[in-house]
């Protein structure tokens, strides 16, 4: 195996170089002996709702929770379906799955990889309560159609941000023309903690109060419970993230000037390469290629010491065992969902990438091509 040149991850080394500032947050908390939902957690939420310009925020323990929790207060279950796409982690759909709901997959568009928004409609149906569009590799959906639909049919629309935190579009921030924001915190993500973890950010004060309770065993006080989830974000993580959230928009500069040297860099060559919708500000949680030869392409990056990996190969309506003894429904064709799904190889991306790496990683890739008489 070869010496990897490149690594895929960069958070050890964002820890390096934010390790005076982790360190003292982290010591502050044990010193503190408050370890759950204690002051830090409440610091993070005002700190993240403010960054979104929203109302309320509420720590949860993981981005699946972020999206579950919501819908439970939403009062939606058995019965009822929700809008989304298979072009997605497994958490997307899981959620619905878990709060009785059925998942009605449709199309992405092509260029973003993103729901495709005139689909939307033609998947609307008696039984649909809400719209998860999802936020993939960096980029917002085009929430201005969505939230046209929703309105239309008296929707809930809930953002699966977990990896666009800090991107916006063209005349709209996240969580502008939705009821909620779900967001992810593990590691890998734009802004992540050291473990799991996971928030929802919205502007509609009863959603947050019944999240808060349900997150806490269905308690808003001390024993005086419902019937809830153990589902607290943990105080260390809180502290993390609000030493990294201070950073965050300066990380995301960092990943966008890499996304600008790998566009240049692998111009005209056989891969397609990630589209930016004009005007919108993408982050690139993934740089995201394409290409008709995907395993042949990664296996050779391998070789040369370069780490790429794929997100996601199988599209949630193609894996084993779908659809796992539960309700779901494909509206239209996936054939778009399903082409990316076969083609797609996520490059090294993150703040410390090196300019060098990304050229050693350009280099690698227009190698290849000329093995393959490109």
């Amino acid at each position: 195996m070869a010496q990897v040149k490149v690594g895929f991850y960069g958070h050890v080394r964002q820890y390096h170089n934010l390790q005076k500032e982790i360190d003292a947050a982290i010591h502050e908390v044990l010193e503190s002996g408050t370890y759950v939902l204690g002051p830090k957690v409440k610091q993070f939420e005002q700190e993240l709702a403010a960054y979104m310009h929203m109302k309320e925020a509420v720590g949860l323990n993981s981005g699946t929770d972020a999206l579950l929790l919501p819908l439970l207060a939403m009062a939606i279950g058995p019965g009822d379906e929700v809008i989304t796409t298979s072009n997605t982690f497994f958490a997307t759909a899981e959620a619905i799955w878990l709060a009785g709901a059925t998942p009605v997959f449709v199309d992405i568009d092509p260029k973003t990889c993103n729901i495709d928004e005139d689909l939307i409609e033609a998947a609307v149906s008696p039984r649909t309560k809400a719209i998860i569009p999802v936020h993939l590799y960096g980029q917002p959906a085009k929430m201005r159609e969505v939230a046209k639909i929703a309105k239309a049919h008296n929707l809930y629309v809930i953002e699966d941000c977990a990896q666009a935190l800090g991107a916006r579009g063209d005349d709209f921030v996240i969580g502008e023309l939705s009821d909620v924001v779900a967001t992810s915190f593990i590691i890998q993500k734009n802004l992540g903690c050291f473990g799991d973890g996971g928030a929802i950010v919205t502007n509609n004060e009863a959603i947050a109060t019944q999240v808060r309770k349900l997150r806490n065993h269905g308690s808003s006080k001390r024993s005086c419970h419902s019937v809830g989830y153990n589902s607290r974000l943990d105080e260390l993580h809180a502290a993390v993230l609000s030493v990294k959230l201070k950073h965050l928009d300066k990380c995301n500069d960092l990943r966008r000037a890499r996304a600008k040297e790998f566009d240049a860099g692998l111009a005209g060559t056989s891969l397609t390469l990630p589209y930016a919708l004009p005007g919108y500000r993408h982050i690139y949680h993934l740089y995201v290629v394409e290409t008709d030869d995907r395993d042949g392409l990664q296996a050779y990056l391998q070789s040369q010491g370069i780490t790429a990996l794929t997100h996601y190969p199988i599209a949630i309506h193609q894996q084993e065992g779908y659809p796992w003894g539960c309700a779901a429904r494909i509206s239209g064709s996936l054939k778009h969902t399903e082409n990316s799904a076969a083609r797609v190889l996520s490059l090294p991306m993150y703040p410390e990438l090196t300019s060098e790496e990304a050229k050693l990683t350009v280099e690698a890739i227009r190698a290849w091509e000329k093995t393959r008489g490109r």
